[in-house]
């Protein structure tokens, strides 16, 4: 939600890195980047591959002394667990009606807070972002963008097609394995110590093994992208960017996995405080990572004073959004493509400007901002936030349910064996896969209206369509996107439907067209 270009629309690139939680005003997690243009390295429209926490499904070890398995296989001695772990793993274990009784409480429990999720979607999605009456123009990029134009977007998509494909294949393959097999279990159960560190060490040795696959992918996604100019990074810094990611990825995967697992050990239905505790890191993680993880990845200035920065603080007024800063991001240093967002809550909040966008008109940026201020009144953000926080609850409930489906098959004893790291982030992966598309839908939805936003409050519809046609371009949107690309990848409405939105935007408004 934090970017105007519109280029989501391309297969993610296979860095799939995506910042778990979100930065500000605007963004669902991950959706920082787009296109070209990607906050973490390389984070180029991810939403198809899910690598959120998650992602890099992993797995750990055998139960702790006496986690009597129910599983039917024996664990070698130093792998049972203490007396008090017996059968305290989730309500998989026989345990007669309580087992059941845990069951039949987290089907009831998944099924009102989908119904929930459901309502809060329905009720907070803009379905309907123009007026009603409002003359229909046909999307045509014919219209706007030479052929040449059109045929190099094109053949830019079919270049990193492939190795975006490829590697959402891997990510649901590896995810696969996990979930269907004991290899998560047997690639892990070597390691020795305490539980909590066979599950950190766990999530470390699984995710290690799927980026190294990865990695000759990611090389290939970086190299069409230097060949279309849109990287500006050395491999050094590709590098760099690349495995700072990877170790945020860890550390909270590792946190996540380990409350599941310390949960699971200690109390039967450990899905109650689980899906609570997996709700309220999903709004902590939104406020924190603006102070957090973005500096990890750019350095900010402050904007001088000046015109520019006056008119953006006076858009902002108009839009009733406080902010209190206005910086500069040095996104240069890594892509040549546009963007900027907003950022923060409350006191926190500032408008942020890729240095790369200054080199457009003066004009245009504001139109940037005054889409990502749409966000910022709207409250996407935190709409996003609390239905991501409902949405991580639910899959935590769902975690429960299929865990005892699972574990005879994947080897492990219950939620509680260290070894089921990998059931539980290859599950995790798998969702976050499948729920990609409905994602994609509402933030289709949501973009149309901070676009709406921005042309109510600049009244420039030919502004817009410059600018419009200046992102597509310099981040080489897929200005034609094929059906399926779409249903996966688009979390932004098409360079046409935005440039259409517009002419419609004029019309209603007495305009003439531009």
């Amino acid at each position: 939600m934090d970017d105007l270009q519109g280029t989501d629309d391309m297969p993610p690139d296979d860095d799939a890195s995506s910042e778990p939680a979100t930065s500000g005003e605007g963004a669902a997690p991950g959706d920082r980047a787009t296109s070209g243009e990607g906050t973490a390295p390389g984070d180029r429209a991810t939403s198809g591959e899910g690598t959120a926490p998650g992602d890099r499904a992993t797995s750990g070890e055998g139960t702790a002394p006496g986690d009597r398995a129910t599983s039917g296989e024996g664990t070698a001695p130093e792998d049972r667990a203490a007396p008090s772990d017996r059968a305290v793993s989730s309500g998989w274990v026989a345990d007669g009606g309580n087992a059941g009784f845990g069951r039949a409480g987290a089907g009831w429990a998944l099924v009102v807070l989908g119904v929930v999720i459901l309502a809060v979607v329905a009720v907070t999605t803009p379905w309907r972002v123009m007026p009603s009456g409002t003359p229909t123009v046909t999307p045509d990029p014919a219209r706007d963008f030479s052929a040449a134009e059109i045929a190099r977007a094109a053949a830019f998509d079919a270049a990193t097609s492939l190795p975006g494909y490829l590697s959402l294949g891997l990510t649901v393959l590896f995810a696969g394995l996990l979930v269907l097999t004991p290899f998560g279990a047997k690639a892990v159960g070597w390691l020795r110590g305490p539980w909590w560190v066979r599950v950190v060490l766990g999530v470390v040795v699984l995710t290690v093994i799927v980026e190294a696959i990865r990695w000759p992918l990611g090389i290939w996604y970086e190299v069409q992208l230097r060949d279309y100019g849109l990287s500006t990074q050395d491999w050094a810094g590709w590098t760099g960017d690349r495995l700072k990611s990877l170790a945020v990825n860890v550390v909270l995967l590792s946190i996540m996995v380990l409350v599941v697992v310390a949960l699971a050990r200690w109390l039967r239905r450990w899905w109650i405080p689980a899906a609570v505790g997996a709700f309220a890191f999903t709004l902590v993680a939104s406020f924190v990572y603006p102070v957090v993880f973005e500096p990890l990845f750019n350095d900010f200035r402050p904007m001088p004073g000046g015109a520019l920065r006056a008119n953006l603080m006076m858009l902002a007024e108009r839009a009733h959004v406080p902010v209190e800063d206005v910086l500069i991001a040095d996104a240069s240093r890594r892509t040549n493509a546009l963007n900027a967002y907003v950022s923060g809550f409350g006191a926190t909040r500032r408008i942020v400007v890729y240095d790369t966008l200054l080199r457009a008109p003066q004009s245009e940026v504001e139109l940037v901002v005054a889409h990502e201020l749409g966000h910022a009144k709207y409250g996407d953000v935190l709409v996003g936030t609390l239905v991501g926080g409902l949405g991580a609850a639910f899959g935590t409930i769902l975690l429960f349910l299929l865990l005892g489906m699972l574990r005879r098959r994947t080897g492990i004893a219950s939620a509680a064996d260290p070894r089921a790291v990998g059931v539980i982030m290859g599950l995790m992966s798998l969702v976050t896969v499948v729920s990609g598309p409905a994602q994609n839908v509402i933030s289709r939805h949501i973009e149309a209206r901070a676009d709406l936003h921005a042309l109510n409050l600049t009244k420039d519809p030919a502004t817009f369509l410059s600018m419009q046609k200046r992102l597509a371009i310099t981040n080489i949107s897929d200005l034609s996107p094929d059906p399926v690309e779409y249903v996966l990848y688009a979390s932004h409405p098409s360079a046409a439907e935005r440039l259409a939105m517009a002419r419609e935007w004029a019309a209603l408004n007495g305009q003439q067209q531009p």
